[in-house]
C-alpha cells in the first residue's frame, strides 16, 4: 500500500514571485482560495510576501485550517556579499515557520515539514538562457564554490538553530539548473546537511525527464514540486530569447494533466520508492491572469486524483 502523500499549493499559484510586482493579489486571498480549492495547506511563498507575524498569520491559518508545508530563499545565492542577507532571510523565515501551526508528519517521510527550499534567482544572463543548457553560462570554480559556501551556510542555521531541512530546489533560469549542476550540488552539498525538493516541471523545461531524474536522486528528494508543461507553448518560448517568468506569464506552465509530463509514470515511481510526505501544486503565471486559478487547481486536483494521488 502506498504512504500517504497530502497535496498542497503555493502562492505562485497566483503570479507570486517577485514582491516587488504591483499587480499581487493581497495575501489574505490567496490564503481565502486555497482553502476555498480545498487545499489543507501552501507554502509561505516568496520572502516579504506574507508577514513574518507570527499572530496574525496563524491566526488567519487557524482561520482557514491551513498549515504551511516550507518556507523559501528565492535570492541570488551565487553572491559572497549576499551572504548576510541570505542568512537573516533564513533566520526570519524559520523563526515564523516553526512557530505556526505545524503540518502532520506522514509515513516514509525522511524529515518533518516544515521545509526551507532554497533557489538561485536573479541573474539576467541565465533567465534568459532558461531552458538552453548549451547557450546557458556556466559559473567558474571560484563562483561555485562561493555559491556552495553560502547553501551551505543557509542549511547550517536553518538545520541547528530552528531544525529545519533546507532542501535545494534547482530552477530554471538560475545557476542551478541543467543536469551538470544538479549532479555537481548533490555532490558538493552534502546529504547529513540538504536534501533536494525536484521539481517536475523545472526538469522537463530543463531538459531532464522527471521519472528518471528522480530515480537517480532518490536518496536525496526530501520534497517534492509538481506542475505540468503546455508542449506547444513551450516549443514556441524555446524558440524565443525570453524570460522563464515572461514564458509562464504566455501559458508555458498549465494544469496538471494537460501538459506534456507523464504523471501516471511518476505515481508508479513514487509507490515503489514508498515516497509518503508533501508535494506541492505550482503553475506559474502572470499575477494579472487570475480568473482561472480555481479551475486550473480544481482540474490539476481531480486529474492527481484520478492518477492515484
Amino acid at each position: 500500500m502506498a504512504n500517504p502523500i497530502t497535496i498542497t499549493t503555493a502562492p505562485c499559484c497566483w503570479g507570486v514571485d517577485d514582491v516587488k510586482n504591483p499587480h499581487l493579489p493581497h495575501w489574505e486571498k490567496v490564503l481565502d482560495e486555497a482553502k476555498a480549492a480545498g487545499f489543507g495547506g501552501l507554502e509561505l511563498g516568496p520572502y516579504g510576501y506574507l508577514p513574518l507575524d507570527l499572530d496574525l498569520v496563524s491566526e488567519a491559518l487557524n482561520q482557514r485550517g491551513l498549515k504551511v508545508v516550507a518556507g523559501t530563499i528565492f535570492d541570488d545565492l551565487v553572491s559572497p556579499s549576499n551572504r548576510d542577507n541570505l542568512l537573516r532571510q533564513t533566520d526570519e523565515i524559520c523563526a515564523l515557520i516553526t512557530r505556526l501551526p505545524k503540518p502532520e508528519t506522514h509515513p516514509g517521510q525522511r524529515y518533518a515539514a516544515p521545509f526551507l527550499t532554497v533557489m538561485d534567482w536573479g541573474h539576467d544572463e541565465r533567465d534568459y538562457a532558461a531552458g538552453h543548457s548549451d547557450r546557458a553560462p556556466r559559473l567558474d570554480d571560484a563562483a561555485w564554490d562561493a555559491m556552495v559556501e553560502n547553501i551551505r551556510a543557509i542549511a547550517r542555521l536553518a538545520r541547528d538553530t530552528y531544525g529545519v531541512r533546507a532542501t535545494i530546489h534547482p530552477h530554471a533560469g538560475g545557476y542551478i539548473e541543467f543536469a551538470d549542476e544538479l549532479k555537481r550540488i548533490a555532490d558538493d552539498v552534502p546529504a547529513e546537511l540538504a536534501g533536494l525538493c525536484l521539481d517536475t516541471g523545472h526538469m522537463a523545461y530543463s531538459a531532464m525527464d522527471p521519472v528518471a531524474t528522480l530515480r537517480r536522486y532518490w536518496d536525496r528528494v526530501d520534497y517534492i514540486h509538481f506542475k505540468d508543461i503546455d508542449a506547444g507553448t513551450y516549443r514556441e518560448v524555446m524558440g524565443e530569447r525570453i524570460r522563464f517568468f515572461d514564458a509562464c506569464a504566455k501559458g508555458v506552465m498549465c494544469p496538471i494533466g494537460r501538459g506534456s509530463i507523464d504523471y501516471p509514470a511518476i505515481r508508479t515511481l513514487l509507490t515503489e520508492l514508498n515516497y509518503g510526505g508533501y508535494i506541492t501544486i505550482e503553475q506559474e503565471r502572470d499575477p494579472r491572469n487570475t480568473g482561472s486559478i480555481l479551475e486550473d487547481l480544481a482540474a490539476s486536483r481531480s486529474f492527481l486524483a484520478r492518477t492515484g494521488f
